[in-house]
């Protein structure tokens, strides 16, 4: 059967809402634009939605070099996918220490508004490495401020098997944004992608370096912000357990990069 790439997504600010794309451009760091901003409070620690649940209702969109913010019973506000350069600080995600520089008072102000928590939107300039953990991606590559490694994929049938766990047990099914992937295909096996190596996607080629250990976040309802909990974790864990936790998604690192599309064939390779 052919495996096909059906939908891609990226995640501009990380924590926030995501965006659904046709096609994109595959970067060392990730998708184009995908996890260059980050919110940090006290101390410049990154804060995600395992601290702010409402961060899921940040709706974010970039448009030729803009990036626009919304959320309920707020105007917008918007700021350039590409800011201008400003004196550097060291802000830190999970084990990672990175130079970062702010973006604007006005977004700041925006955001501490209506999530009621202080915080700071940082950028990630060009000249910022923040390198994967050498463990699993061998050869120094980079990342964004994503949680650990530049791209995610889950399979469609992956998420069908949860989901029918689940149902069985009385439990809802999910959408496969509770996940938050890069890219999702359609075709494989259910956790096929567990043991991907290397792939091709349209002009790109990826391997894959580290199953993803799943966190709280997946109990958050991405539409509402509200923690629903226990699920989808309570079902994973009794089949999907690890020493790394509990895993679904397999992480990816580039080898070849190009525009991928949404409908492209993947090769497993």
């Amino acid at each position: 059967m052919t495996i096909t790439l059906t939908a891609l997504n990226i995640y501009p600010v990380k924590g926030l809402g995501g965006i659904a794309l046709q096609k994109s451009l595959c970067t060392t760091r990730g998708l184009q634009y995908d996890r260059r901003f980050m919110l940090v409070g006290d101390g410049e620690v990154f804060f995600t939605q395992r601290e702010i649940p409402k961060m899921a209702t940040v709706w974010v969109e970039v448009d030729d070099n803009t990036v626009t913010l919304s959320a309920p019973d707020c105007d917008p506000i918007f700021f350039a996918a590409e800011p201008p350069l400003r004196p550097a600080r060291q802000v830190r995600v999970w084990n990672s220490v990175v130079a970062a520089h702010a973006v604007s008072p006005e977004v700041d102000r925006w955001l501490c508004d209506y999530l009621q928590h202080s915080v700071q939107l940082v950028y990630m300039p060009d000249g910022s490495n923040r390198t994967c953990d050498p463990a699993y991606a061998k050869s120094g590559e980079i990342v964004s401020f994503a949680d650990g490694y530049p791209f995610l994929v889950i399979s469609e049938e992956s998420l069908a098997d949860l989901n029918a766990r689940m149902s069985a047990n009385g439990g809802a099914k999910l959408p496969m944004n509770r996940f938050r992937p890069n890219l999702v295909v359609r075709g494989a096996a259910a956790y096929a992608e567990d043991d991907w190596q290397d792939i091709r996607i349209g002009e790109a080629v990826f391997r894959g370096v580290k199953r993803c250990g799943r966190c709280q976040v997946t109990t958050t309802d991405q539409a509402t912000g509200e923690v629903r909990g226990p699920e989808p974790l309570a079902t994973l864990s009794t089949y999907r357990n690890s020493e790394r936790g509990v895993l679904f998604g397999m992480n990816l690192v580039p080898v070849t990069l190009g525009t991928v599309r949404v409908g492209d064939e993947v090769t497993v390779m």
